[in-house]
């Protein structure tokens, strides 16, 4: 190759690298922005926000809309709601997929891909909202916690995604080399399944605990108990009766301060929910990467 091909080759690459940058700036601000708004809004002075001063940083810096929503009672039941929801459901989801997903994988197992059309079905045929909630009522689960654990026990996506990485990523050499040894499949599963699923494991927590953490229409069907409301319902009756109040006619006085703080209100409400996943993400960011990438490169 002559130096002036060599050369060539060099600029074209810093173009390249250049478009590249620009592009992966652009998506960044385009992502980025509205949240860094929100959270400048959920500070700011209401009138402000409303009249459209607030771009980026807080104006007329305010915490009203936090002060109001903290010290309601029900957010701190809600959050231990939502936090034993996500923590129980999240370990059997966990269990569940991780006891259905090996077997599948194993060459061994009779009829594993009839099971597996089986259970793709699911993902595209089902019972539907009322069949499912007479049968969450038959089995006495309506107006209690498993009704919104039990019935998600296993996703069927998580489940195809967690059965992809245990054929593609653990060799089933590996595992033939432990029977003849004489290790049993529960000794397997254990102690050397698992310690070279942690990826995969990794993935599955972030995927179910953030589906725990956001659902709120299951309890808006299932859950009547106030006591048992999940973080999301009560921050959604909180915005409902703030909008309410809003428009109430028959309070004349105080209506302009009744809809700045409805208005702060929305803002907050998104950092509240937020806020814990935000700050679990980076801890599991590299295996959710790689979680991700299963089964795009093979060979």
């Amino acid at each position: 190759m002559s130096k002036q091909q060599t050369i060539r080759g060099a600029s074209d690459d810093k173009v390249f690298d250049a478009i590249v940058y620009a592009i992966a700036a652009v998506i960044i601000v385009i992502v980025l922005y509205p949240l860094l708004y929100i959270v400048g809004a959920s500070f700011s002075d209401p009138a402000r926000v409303i009249s459209g001063e607030v771009w980026l940083l807080p104006k007329g810096f305010t915490m009203d809309a936090y002060t109001n929503i903290l010290h309601d009672d029900r957010i701190w039941t809600g959050y231990r709601n939502t936090i034993f929801y996500t923590v129980v459901g999240t370990v059997i989801n966990i269990l569940m997929t991780l006891l259905a997903a090996y077997p599948l994988s194993r060459p061994d197992l009779p009829l594993r891909n009839g099971i597996m059309v089986l259970i793709t079905l699911t993902m595209f045929f089902g019972g539907g909202l009322i069949p499912t909630y007479l049968l969450v009522k038959d089995l006495g689960m309506v107006d209690t916690m498993w009704a919104l654990i039990v019935p998600g026990a296993i996703a069927t996506y998580n489940l195809i995604v967690m059965r992809t990485y245990f054929q593609s990523s653990i060799p089933w050499e590996l595992q033939e080399a432990a029977h003849i040894d004489g290790c049993s499949n529960w000794r397997l599963l254990i102690s050397i399944i698992l310690p070279l699923s942690k990826p995969i494991l990794a993935v599955m927590v972030l995927f179910y605990a953030v589906g725990h953490w956001n659902s709120f229409f299951n309890a808006l069907i299932y859950i009547r108990d106030e006591a048992l409301h999940p973080l999301q319902l009560v921050l959604r009756e909180i915005l409902l009766i703030s909008q309410t109040a809003m428009t109430d006619s028959s309070s004349v006085v105080g209506m302009e301060d009744k809809i700045l703080l409805a208005e702060s209100i929305k803002f907050a409400v998104i950092i509240v929910s937020s806020l814990p996943v935000l700050v679990m993400y980076p801890f599991v960011q590299r295996h959710f990467v790689k979680g991700v990438m299963i089964g795009s490169v093979k060979g």
